[in-house]
């Protein structure tokens, strides 16, 4: 789609994303427009953003539309300082699909380009699906979290260690002084 950046609505939404100084991320928790909307953007379960049925292809707007998305108690929004539009979310908006660890964190890769270190201010939690599977997710900022891939969830398996919780004994990783179990010691026993 060469013109998603043209159309009413998403036209502020870059610009408002590229008055980011930097590298920094667009102050959207101090916005708070009056104008609020939808918008056709779905983001995937798999992490691909759509516009209006159709996959947004170009990756530098996909990483832009992401500096302005903000999460509020009714849902998930792109945010100007004029407008705020909601947008549908399947999961989670972005996905972690690397880890490494580095001294005493991890620190993750988003699909869009962030890194964050798990730690105190960004938590691990881990649900079990319907399907009995496990859903690891690492809080992003500011509610936003990244479905971590299933890879990145194995290597973190990998380098788990096992603690006695009341639940039982527990596999977890640590990261920047916290500890995050990611499932039951024996289920992850051969």
């Amino acid at each position: 789609m060469a013109d998603e950046a043209a159309r009413p609505g998403l036209q502020g939404v870059v610009a408002a994303a590229r008055q980011a100084p930097g590298r920094g991320l667009p102050p959207v928790h101090l916005w708070n427009p009056a104008h609020c909307g939808e918008i056709d953007i779905v983001i995937r379960r798999d992490g691909a953003w759509f516009h209006e049925g159709a996959p947004i292809g170009r990756e530098a707007l996909v990483r832009l539309f992401s500096t302005v998305l903000r999460k509020d108690p009714d849902g998930i929004h792109l945010v100007t300082p004029v407008e705020k539009l909601k947008i549908t979310v399947e999961d989670a908006p972005f996905i972690a699909t690397r880890v490494d660890r580095v001294g005493a964190a991890l620190r993750f890769l988003t699909n869009v380009g962030d890194e964050v270190e798990a730690g105190p201010e960004n938590a691990i939690r881990v649900e079990m699906g319907a399907d009995g599977e496990p859903r690891p997710y690492l809080h992003v900022r500011r509610g936003l979290e990244a479905l971590i891939s299933r890879p990145v969830f194995y290597e973190m398996v990998e380098l788990a260690e096992e603690r006695q919780t009341p639940q039982g004994p527990t596999l977890g990783v640590a990261s920047n002084g916290a500890w995050f179990p990611v499932g039951p010691a024996h289920a992850h026993q051969a």
